[in-house]
Protein backbone atom coordinates (compact mmCIF):
# COMPACT_ATOMS: atom_id res chain seq x y z
CA UNK A 1 0.00 0.00 0.00
CA UNK A 2 1.12 3.51 -0.76
CA UNK A 3 0.90 6.55 1.46
CA UNK A 4 -0.70 9.52 -0.27
CA UNK A 5 -0.57 13.17 0.81
CA UNK A 6 -3.98 14.87 0.84
CA UNK A 7 -3.80 18.70 0.99
CA UNK A 8 -6.07 20.27 3.63
CA UNK A 9 -5.38 23.99 4.16
CA UNK A 10 -2.58 26.32 5.07
CA UNK A 11 -1.33 29.53 6.63
CA UNK A 12 0.34 32.61 5.22
CA UNK A 13 2.75 34.21 7.68
CA UNK A 14 4.12 37.71 7.17
CA UNK A 15 7.23 38.64 9.14
CA UNK A 16 7.43 42.40 9.64
CA UNK A 17 9.98 44.60 11.34
CA UNK A 18 8.24 46.76 13.92
CA UNK A 19 11.29 48.68 15.13
CA UNK A 20 14.57 48.23 16.96
CA UNK A 21 15.33 47.39 20.59
CA UNK A 22 17.65 49.26 22.98
CA UNK A 23 20.68 47.37 21.64
CA UNK A 24 19.87 48.43 18.08
CA UNK A 25 18.72 44.98 16.97
CA UNK A 26 15.58 44.71 14.81
CA UNK A 27 12.30 43.66 16.45
CA UNK A 28 10.07 41.38 14.38
CA UNK A 29 6.40 40.41 14.64
CA UNK A 30 4.47 37.73 12.77
CA UNK A 31 1.13 38.34 11.09
CA UNK A 32 -0.65 35.02 10.47
CA UNK A 33 -3.52 34.46 8.04
CA UNK A 34 -5.22 31.06 8.43
CA UNK A 35 -7.34 28.94 6.10
CA UNK A 36 -5.38 29.53 2.91
CA UNK A 37 -6.74 27.18 0.24
CA UNK A 38 -4.44 24.25 -0.45
CA UNK A 39 -5.07 24.75 -4.16
CA UNK A 40 -3.85 28.38 -4.12
CA UNK A 41 -0.76 28.89 -6.26
CA UNK A 42 2.40 30.06 -4.52
CA UNK A 43 2.58 33.09 -6.82
CA UNK A 44 -0.97 34.09 -5.82
CA UNK A 45 -0.22 33.76 -2.09
CA UNK A 46 2.91 35.86 -2.58
CA UNK A 47 0.95 38.52 -4.49
CA UNK A 48 -1.60 38.74 -1.68
CA UNK A 49 1.24 39.08 0.86
CA UNK A 50 2.72 41.94 -1.16
CA UNK A 51 -0.67 43.64 -1.29
CA UNK A 52 -1.17 43.32 2.46
CA UNK A 53 2.36 44.61 3.08
CA UNK A 54 1.45 47.79 1.25
CA UNK A 55 -1.43 48.39 3.65
CA UNK A 56 0.63 48.48 6.82
CA UNK A 57 3.23 50.85 8.17
CA UNK A 58 5.79 48.15 9.05
CA UNK A 59 8.33 46.75 6.59
CA UNK A 60 7.73 43.24 5.25
CA UNK A 61 10.82 41.10 5.84
CA UNK A 62 9.68 37.60 4.87
CA UNK A 63 6.67 35.68 3.55
CA UNK A 64 6.13 32.09 4.68
CA UNK A 65 3.55 29.55 3.55
CA UNK A 66 2.77 26.57 5.78
CA UNK A 67 0.65 23.80 4.27
CA UNK A 68 -1.33 21.27 6.29
CA UNK A 69 -1.66 17.79 4.75
CA UNK A 70 -3.17 14.48 5.80
CA UNK A 71 -1.33 11.25 5.09
CA UNK A 72 -3.60 8.45 3.93
CA UNK A 73 -2.63 4.82 3.48
CA UNK A 74 -4.21 3.56 0.25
Amino acid sequence: MAVVKMPQSGKMILKVQTGVNAAGNPVFRLRTFNNIKASAADADVFAVAQGLAGLQKHTLVDTVRQDLNSLVNQ
